[in-house]
């Protein structure tokens, strides 16, 4: 089967950053779907996964943790689907990733594509409406059926991919009130389309922004990005009994003692968890996944695809991850077809 992998980790301008590959068609056993890959996603995990250090594998590494395809075969102990079903989800990270023709994945971790979407736009969703749903929902505790509504949610960095769903979840689901940041115009454009009610922006402090919108604090934050940077600033905009969740590792440690006189929530979000530790509830992954199909078919949620960059190939992953390592980008980078 073809694939795209590496046995060095290089600057992305590295001509041996990435190589097209030549591999064996994995079988399916277990719980495993054997899926043929139409589509995948580019998402800040797999630059960090690929970033430079002193290691060379032995065997191709493939990564890529965001796809939507066909089932073509399945495991003995698979119950939720059969082949030629059509298929998205977000694999594991402690697994082969999905930039290759054929792809493993376990069921409990896999949802139906919407019907009225493509692979591509499909492919988009996975790891970052797993990540803002947990975060949202499970982690901050935020109701899905409007128990919140009214509540006012601050979202660091609302123009990447896991913000641009979050919106849609926090004021859709949720009905709160989302203020995002954005510092660009094609920026401020985006979050304001998928429905951000207020923009401030990040280049700036936060409290003075909040203030001049007439929101003092806010019930909850959800931070995607520096978490470094960000904790520090937001025990004055946090309301007591408030929220946080951040989904990006603290690279130094941080100082939390400013958030307890308010006795603040801080929750970590990290997608891959269910999954790499195999969890009791692994299988809630699947069926938020469902539901995300159900929400987008009835027009609820919308695709947060920006760029289509054309085939799976070395070429095209190298100028993704390229894209994303410039931290510019808006919603998500899809690649189709091989």
């Amino acid at each position: 089967m073809k694939a795209v992998g590496l046995y060095r980790y290089l600057p992305i301008d590295d001509p041996e950053s990435f190589l097209d590959l030549e591999l064996d068609t994995p079988a399916a056993g277990g719980r495993d779907l054997l899926v043929e890959v139409k589509a995948i996603s580019v998402n800040p995990v797999d630059t960090k996964r690929r970033a430079p250090k002193d290691l060379v594998e032995k065997t191709p590494r493939v990564l890529g943790w965001d796809a939507a395809g066909v089932v073509k075969a399945v495991g003995p102990e698979v119950t939720l689907f059969e082949p030629g079903d059509d298929v998205y989800y977000a694999g594991s990270i402690v697994r082969p990733g999905c930039n290759s023709e054929f792809h493993l994945v376990d069921e409990r971790i896999v949802g139906r594509k919407p019907a009225n979407l493509g692979f591509a736009e499909s492919a988009a969703l996975p790891l970052t409406t797993i990540t803002a749903w947990e975060g949202l929902f499970d982690r901050m505790g935020i109701s899905r059926t409007g128990a919140d509504t009214g509540k006012t949610l601050l979202i660091i960095a609302g123009a990447g991919g896991v913000g641009s769903i979050a919106i849609q979840l926090a004021k859709k689901l949720a009905g709160l009130t989302v203020i995002a940041t954005a510092s660009r115009p094609e920026s401020v454009a985006w979050v304001r389309a998928f429905g951000a009610d207020q923009v401030i922006d990040h280049n700036k402090e936060l409290a003075p922004q909040l203030e001049a919108l007439g929101t003092k604090e806010v019930d909850y934050i959800f931070c995607l990005n520096n978490t470094d940077r960000w904790l520090p600033a937001f025990a004055p905009v946090i309301k007591p009994l408030g929220k946080i969740c951040a989904i990006v590792s603290a690279l130094k440690p941080v100082d939390l003692t400013p958030l307890m006189g308010k006795s603040t929530t801080i929750a970590w979000e990290f997608m891959f968890t269910r999954s790499t530790f195999q969890t009791p509830d692994m299988i809630e992954q699947h069926k938020l996944l469902d539901a995300t199909a159900s929400l987008i078919e009835a027009d609820v949620l919308k695709t947060t695809l920006s760029t289509n960059l054309g085939k799976i190939n070395a070429a095209n992953l190298k100028r993704a991850h390229k894209l994303i390592e410039g931290g510019h980008t808006l919603g998500k980078i899809v690649l189709e077809g091989f």
